[in-house]
Order: C-alpha cells, then sequence, then structure tokens
C-alpha cells in the first residue's frame, strides 16, 4: 500500500503528520520523502543514511555540428523552446529540455545524439526496521517531477524487493510535482488546519485531487482554532475527518525541536495509531467496492 500525506499549501503539518505516523506503523514501512526541492523529513526521523549516494541523470540531446543539416525539424518539433537556430547555427538550451527524446528520435541524420543532465541525488538510510528514501534537487535545476519519478522508480524497486508499504510526504500545494505525488497512491492524506487560509487551499487540494479516483481523507491539524467551516465543508464533500491534532503548546515546542509528535504523550500515541488503522480501513473498504461491483 503507498499512502501519501499532502496539503494545499505549506505549513498544515503535513511532515509532523507522515513521520509520526512512521513511528508508529507496524508493519514493514519504507518513508519517503519526494518534497525534493526542500526535504525535511529526516530533520524528524532522523535516519542513518547510507555512504552511498546516488545521482538522478535526464536524458537530453547533444549536438554533433558536423552532421546536422539546419532541417529544423528538431525546432519545429520541441515545445519548449530548448531547440533553435542561431546565426545559421543549431543552438540547445539543456536546462530548458523535458527529455522527451522526440528530437532524438526525428533526427535522420543523427546529429543530436543521447546525453544526459544532472537532475539532483538520491538518498537512501533506515530508522530501526524502517527504510527511507530521499533526495534532493541540484541547485540551478528548474524542473522537480523528473528526479521525483526517478525516487518513485527506485521506491518500487524497494517496494518489490522487500515487500514493504510505502509513506510518502508530498511536495505542499497543487502544482505538478505535487499531483506527481500522488497519483501512484492508494489512498491520499489532506493535512489542513480549521482557519480560512487552511479551508481555501485544502479545497484546491481537494478539487485537484478528486479526479484522479484515489481515496481521500483528512488530518485536521491544531483543532480547536479557527471556526468549524472546514468540518461543514467535510461533511458536505463526504471527506472523512481521519484524525484532529490539537492545539496544544507542547507541541509546537516539540516540533521545534525536531521531535516527532506521536512519541510526546500517549494520547498522542493513540491519535496517530488510530490514523493508522483509518488509513488501513480507508484503503480496503475501498477495495472491497471494487471487487463488489
Amino acid at each position: 500500500m503507498k499512502v501519501t500525506v499532502a496539503s494545499g499549501k505549506g505549513g498544515t503539518g503535513k511532515t509532523t503528520v507522515t513521520a509520526s505516523l512512521a513511528s508508529v506503523w507496524n508493519t514493514p514501512l519504507l518513508a519517503v520523502d519526494l518534497d525534493v526541492e526542500e526535504p525535511n523529513l529526516h530533520l524528524f526521523l532522523k535516519p542513518e543514511l547510507s555512504p552511498e549516494v546516488q545521482k538522478a541523470w535526464m536524458e537530453i540531446p547533444v549536438l554533433d555540428a558536423a552532421k546536422c543539416t539546419l532541417c529544423r525539424e528538431c525546432i519545429e518539433l520541441c515545445q519548449f523552446k530548448a531547440i533553435s537556430l542561431m546565426v545559421s547555427t543549431l543552438t540547445l538550451y539543456p536546462d530548458m529540455c523535458h527529455g522527451c527524446g522526440g528530437c532524438i528520435a526525428i533526427c535522420r541524420e543523427g546529429a543530436l545524439q543521447k546525453g544526459k543532465r544532472e537532475l539532483g541525488v538520491m538518498y537512501r538510510g533506515k530508522v530501526g526496521e524502517v527504510g527511507f528514501l530521499s533526495a534532493t534537487l541540484r541547485v540551478g535545476e528548474a524542473m522537480s517531477p523528473p528526479l521525483m519519478e526517478e525516487v518513485k522508480r527506485e521506491m518500487e524497486r524497494i517496494l518489490d524487493r522487500e515487500k514493504r508499504d510505502a509513506l510518502i510526504d508530498a511536495p505542499p500545494g497543487v502544482s505538478c510535482p505535487a499531483l506527481c505525488s500522488v497519483m501512484d497512491s492508494d489512498v491520499i492524506v489532506l493535512v489542513t488546519d480549521a482557519t480560512p487560509f487552511g479551508l481555501h487551499d485544502f479545497k484546491l487540494a481537494w478539487e485537484s485531487f478528486s479526479p484522479l479516483g484515489k481515496p481521500m481523507g483528512v488530518v485536521i491539524n491544531r483543532a480547536g482554532m479557527g471556526n468549524s467551516e472546514i468540518y461543514d465543508f467535510c461533511r458536505e464533500k463526504d471527506i472523512p475527518v481521519l484524525a484532529e491534532i490539537p492545539f496544544d503548546r507542547k507541541i509546537a515546542e516539540a516540533y521545534s525541536q525536531g521531535l516527532i509528535i506521536a512519541e510526546i504523550s500517549g494520547e498522542l500515541t493513540a491519535v496517530f495509531s488510530s490514523l493508522r488503522d483509518k488509513i488501513r480501513s480507508l484503503a480496503s473498504s475501498v477495495g472491497k467496492e471494487v471487487h463488489h461491483a
């Protein structure tokens, strides 16, 4: 089972929830940080990282100018303006390339060959029996989804080999990186807070992720602060509230120290253990509905 913890905006407590769920997960687990632009799950889980790191690459074209006939077919094909003609010279812009490979495929003269661009670095590790996987985007790299896809491929290899569940910490928001992180999930857990800003961005997340047809539930952080509008919206859209994390100074203090909040009291351990069980029930109930149909 792959569970992605997502949010409509930053600062809702998404990573806090992910780390706490990982601490109470009672079956083999791989914790994955897909927020490759600003990964911070390691600050809470504190994994023992492998000394071996793996660079991730994307295939891009490299020009053999001696073979180029300036036919312009590659320029006309590229929708990202990564190829242009400058003073009778074909010019490539590697950082604008999306790695589709189309230009290489259509070049009849073989002037465009396969090259590569570094996307970032992947890290592996362990927290006790919990596996850990994350990545950091190369400074200057404009696109995070290609690196995220590399991390997801490595995740799938680990899951197939070790038969683990995956708990994924997604990038915040509803842009392409967030969609990339949730699209292959079995369950999406949205984290929000009961404030007007929280409600606005939660609605955006629900509207963006609903077309994927994935089972979704919500964790309301800082419960007791704000108003009841988030609860009204969840009832209207039949979104199950899986857990409520109280608005408590002790939680904020623990977070500031990089502690896992599920471990600071028996009450919070019970909250996240219950959340774990409800996520499994949500996944299994959807599976039963599909089987019955």
